[in-house]
């Protein structure tokens, strides 16, 4: 094991291994020399704690492809090794997705071996901390409004833009970045208690979960110029048909179902668009645009407000909660504790 850095002879990680046949997270002392064998080692500070990540750690979604695998499909740190002329020991660093905690080992732990390619420099406006509470959920959220802007289907201060998991955390980041652009936004949610919150962040309106999960329907009253959706299912295809001629949904989630229980009608009668927002495989150019958008449009002090931070040692009951919807805004993982 490398000792150029002083790294400890083990540090604890979140490990998902088949147990009783089923994928389940529990924590394991592993050393640096376990790690896969990338070009460049970064010292975690945070990780943060998604839907998906709930999936993997209770079992609930078969998110590992492959076992045993360390979860946690974020992280921010510090480069303290590399074989990549691109990065040098005390570069900070982020990155999000890329297969960490489905097919690559992922961010649980004080540390991990990286590609060179999966990394973004940390952005100047952002902590380490604040970077994770934006995670893989806000940085989707931001590349679902670059996608509804590219298209052109909104307007700022004309008619309304849906998001639907709103209290999420892409939800709750794509209501901020919307509200700042000068849209009219209205959170679906099941939870009233969340109102004011979801106010606080810009929401202007508000739609009962449950009116979009009823089967609807195939062409519906005209309500939505866009929407980003986290929930797929019937939310989507009501959305959908919901949706003003020319208008689009930027679809980037499967909290209520991966299946698209609807027809045709909106797309060839309203000309409506579906467009799938994927944040895993995103291009070098895409990451650096949501995130040059996160640093322009996102209000720090709101941030703040929907974030938490938690221990890794709560991992366990916090991927229970995010499953159970227990979860409002950004949970970060301080790694250290």
């Amino acid at each position: 094991m490398s000792e150029t850095f002083g790294a400890p002879e083990t540090f604890r990680a979140m490990v998902i291994d088949a147990v009783d046949g089923k994928p389940k997270g529990a924590f394991r002392e592993i050393s640096v020399a376990d790690l896969p064998d990338h070009e460049v080692l970064v010292e975690i500070a945070y990780s943060t704690l998604n839907y998906k990540d709930g999936l993997a750690l209770t079992g609930k979604g078969k998110i590992a492809r492959r076992m045993p695998m360390v979860g946690g499909i974020d992280l921010s740190g510090t480069v303290v090794e590399s074989r990549s002329p691109e990065w040098k020991p005390g570069d900070k660093v982020v990155l999000n997705g890329w297969g960490l905690s489905e097919t690559e080992w992922g961010a649980y732990g004080r540390y991990q071996r990286v590609k060179p390619e999966w990394l973004i420099r940390l952005p100047e406006a952002f902590t380490m901390e604040q970077a994770m509470a934006i995670g893989t959920a806000g940085y989707t959220a931001a590349l679902c409004v670059d996608a509804l802007e590219k298209w052109g289907s909104i307007r700022p201060g004309e008619g309304e833009v849906l998001v639907t998991g709103a209290a999420g955390g892409v939800g709750s980041v794509a209501i901020a970045l919307l509200a700042a652009r000068g849209y009219n936004v209205t959170a679906s949610t099941g939870r009233p208690e969340t109102h004011d919150y979801l106010a606080s962040l810009g929401a202007t309106g508000f739609i009962d979960r449950a009116t979009l999960a009823e089967k609807g329907g195939p062409l519906q009253k005209e309500r939505w110029t866009g929407g980003v959706d986290s929930v797929g299912s019937t939310t989507l295809v009501n959305a959908l048909a919901q949706t003003v001629r020319g208008g689009a949904i930027a679809a980037c989630g499967l909290a209520g179902g991966a299946d698209l229980p609807g027809t045709v009608l909106p797309h060839i009668l309203r000309a409506v668009t579906l467009i799938g927002v994927d944040s895993v495989i995103a291009t070098r150019e895409q990451r650096l645009s949501a995130w040059a958008r996160l640093a322009r449009d996102l209000d720090k002090a709101k941030l703040d407000s929907i974030t938490t931070v938690e221990p890794m040692s709560n991992l366990p009951q916090l991927a229970e909660d995010i499953i159970a919807g227990k979860v409002r805004g950004r949970v970060v993982i301080d790694v250290t504790r």
